[in-house]
């Protein structure tokens, strides 16, 4: 989500608009309606924020191949060029300063937190594969895939 949020220019969209526009980044070849129903927004807003994110350069539409009367939103190729280029983002250092846990097993213990969060609620982790992910190193990336057995 940061480097979704990351590539919007500050000050230019509305905390609906950036909402929005990280529903796409995680849900792409969304509906106007799909968007509408996972944010709680109305689709007059939706439209609105997809029309802007369009003209900035963030946001792609098109027909739906299977039904030509829905469109279809997607980030561009602009924001994956970002996303390439910024690659992984550690979050631990972003949290050290956001929270200042008074020592790193605190933090440590928030990072299991919200990665044990992640795998729960993000469309990956709800797959029904009964096996989670091992915990990763601290000194990973979050999407490294962690140790292979080679």
């Amino acid at each position: 989500m940061q480097i979704a949020e990351g590539a919007l220019p500050e000050g230019r969209m509305a905390t609906s608009g950036r909402l929005v526009f990280v529903d796409v980044a995680y849900h792409p070849n969304s509906s106007i309606t799909e968007i509408t129903e996972r944010t709680g927004f109305p689709q007059s807003l939706v439209s609105t924020a997809v029309a802007r994110l369009r003209e900035m350069g963030l946001l792609e539409s098109g027909p739906d191949p299977r039904d030509r009367r829905r469109t279809l939103v997607h980030t561009s190729p602009a924001l994956k060029a970002v996303q390439e280029r910024l690659g992984p983002v550690p979050i631990d250092d972003l949290l050290a300063r956001a929270l200042a846990p008074e020592d790193r097993a605190e933090l440590a213990k928030v990072v299991a937190a919200l990665e044990l969060l992640s795998r729960l609620l993000t469309p990956e982790g709800m797959s029904d594969d009964p096996e989670p992910p091992p915990p990763r190193d601290r000194n990973s990336s979050p999407h490294d895939p962690g140790p292979t057995n080679n």
